[in-house]
């Protein structure tokens, strides 16, 4: 197995519940065995309660798995000398960005993170223009946090989170208080991250629209996996999704029923655009 991945082995995480005084637990994973490589753009998907939010803990050391291991480019996250360097590679973003903001002024919100590494000044300084300028928040510099936009301050977690080089990048539910328009904008962030500097992107969500883009998905339920493969894959078991409460996007759906007419549409075709012209041409 590469060094370079997150790779879940036989992992198993229960909790108890807040008012549970016995010995019953919960179980919130069962048996997880998932690898992610470096450089790949993977969805999780799922409906509330499939276990998606316990993995995402998971896979940066926030949790510990009850059984089983987490190793991040080979170091285990059950190991406390190794738990700092695996949060700096992999970061994470919540579905609330104010959980995760903490500085008055929008520069030094990007500066928390390369400072607590202990860098040189000029390198801070050059992370944080460098994640200021991918995530488009330069003109936002010294502008207060809490004056943003819901959009603003998702894309000023993950810049904050950017300024820390990670090779993993987890997104925790992050478009669920977008608009469409901030949606779209977090979405091509995202792929341009994944494409243009080799970033991982974990995308979590319940909304498959978002993960059209991805490589690869699993889908969750009652804590295992339920289904795993490429987007075109996964969306074109619409039975199987179904059954779980899930359905495929629009676009996926359109293209799944021109499939069964005999109409065959590229594996890279992931935007209405794309399918008008690819119609166009059939």
């Amino acid at each position: 197995m590469t060094d370079h991945c997150i790779e879940l082995v036989d992992v198993t995480k229960t909790y108890r519940s807040a008012n549970d005084t016995g010995d019953n637990r919960k179980i919130a994973l069962n048996n997880i065995e998932l690898t992610i490589f470096q450089g790949e753009y993977i969805g999780i998907i799922g409906m509330n309660g499939s276990g998606k939010s316990s993995l995402a803990r998971l896979l940066n050391g926030l949790t510990k798995p009850t059984s089983g291991k987490v190793k991040v480019n080979g170091m285990d996250t059950g190991s406390p000398k190794q738990l700092m360097e695996i949060r700096r590679l992999v970061g994470m973003v919540f579905q609330n960005p104010d959980n995760q903001i903490v500085c008055p002024v929008v520069e030094e919100e990007v500066a928390f993170g390369p400072e607590n590494l202990g860098l040189a000044v000029d390198e801070i300084q050059r992370r944080i223009d460098w994640a200021l300028q991918i995530m488009g928040l330069e003109e936002m510099r010294f502008h207060a946090p809490h004056l943003l936009s819901g959009g603003q301050k998702q894309k000023l977690a993950i810049a904050s989170v950017l300024a820390m080089l990670p090779d993993y990048l987890i997104m925790d539910e992050p478009s669920s208080m977008l608009d469409p328009l901030g949606r779209q904008e977090l979405l091509e962030h995202l792929r341009l991250l994944n494409k243009q500097n080799g970033i991982t992107i974990i995308f979590i969500s319940h909304n498959l629209e978002d993960l059209i883009q991805a490589d690869r998905l699993v889908v969750l339920n009652k804590g295992s996996i339920y289904l795993q493969g490429t987007p075109r894959e996964v969306f074109a078991d619409e039975a199987k999704l179904a059954a779980i409460g899930l359905e495929p996007p629009g676009l996926s759906y359109l293209i799944n029923k021109l499939g069964k007419e005999g109409y065959a549409i590229d594996d890279n075709i992931k935007t209405v655009p794309e399918l008008v012209e690819a119609i166009c041409q059939l």
